[in-house]
């Protein structure tokens, strides 16, 4: 499926950057809502759903933060909706706390439009991809995966909201079970992008995704970290992203 007319919802209160990103992206074939607080974005997106969002950390209402954790406690499938939040280049905590609530990216301003549609194009190819599969679930350990739904099962009955990145990555280690995944290999496949130097992205996603497998003892048992080589998972995968090996 292609990504013209797939519709963005922004979130700025500088006039200036919203006019310039609004005209951008609209110029690039997306359709653009663009509002400038927190309360205008809560009622766009529940008036009508957007394939993609993009929140401003610094926000006259609220921030970006709170935004972003209220899309991912959504009922219904907009819980799932890619986000980028847009923060101050220089404050890395901004951006530690961003993905760590389930953010997919980051950009740092002040940014071009150019990097920022590419980021749009990479995460609405990341969730075309993942809908475009038929309904199938896939099977590991103690949970069950909907590729279509994004959602994830464990056998208690729990179900776990997961991020895009959330998503990316744990198809990523479903595709490649029993191997071990570099950290360039991670970003490229989650985030299009290398490891930048210092750039932690790589270990905190999958710092988070233990989290939602309940796999943060002392020795994760689900997804090993093998010193000097990346990351690996050690679990048997019954279903349609296994049948590859």
């Amino acid at each position: 499926m292609g990504q013209m007319g797939k519709s963005i919802l922004l979130v700025d209160d500088d006039q200036e950057i919203r006019e310039l990103l609004d005209a951008y992206l609209r110029r690039a074939g997306f359709t653009v809502r663009a509002v400038a607080d927190g309360q205008s974005l809560r009622l766009a997106l529940q008036d009508e759903p957007a394939d993609l969002l993009i929140l401003d950390v610094m926000l006259p209402d609220e921030d970006g933060f709170s935004l972003c954790r209220w899309v991912r406690a959504l009922p219904n499938e907009r819980a799932h909706t890619p986000i980028i939040m847009l923060t101050a280049s220089s404050d890395e905590a901004d951006r530690v706390i961003g993905l760590e609530l389930g953010a997919d990216d980051y950009l740092g301003k002040p940014f071009s439009p150019r990097e920022l549609q590419a980021r749009v194009k990479a995460l609405l190819r990341r969730a075309s991809f993942g809908e475009a599969r038929s309904g199938h679930m896939v099977a590991f350990d103690e949970w069950r995966l909907d590729t279509v739904s994004h959602r994830l099962f464990h056998q208690d009955g729990e179900e776990v909201v997961l991020s895009g990145a959330d998503f990316a990555l744990l198809k990523l280690f479903l595709d490649h079970p029993q191997q071990i995944l570099d950290r360039d290999t991670i970003a490229n496949a989650t985030r299009g992008r290398e490891v930048m130097p210092l750039d932690r992205i790589v270990d905190m996603g999958v710092s988070r995704l233990r989290q939602r497998l309940r796999d943060t003892g002392k020795s994760p048992r689900l997804i090993r970290t093998v010193r000097g080589s990346g990351y690996l998972l050690a679990a048997q995968v019954h279903g349609p992203m296994a049948d590859v090996f």
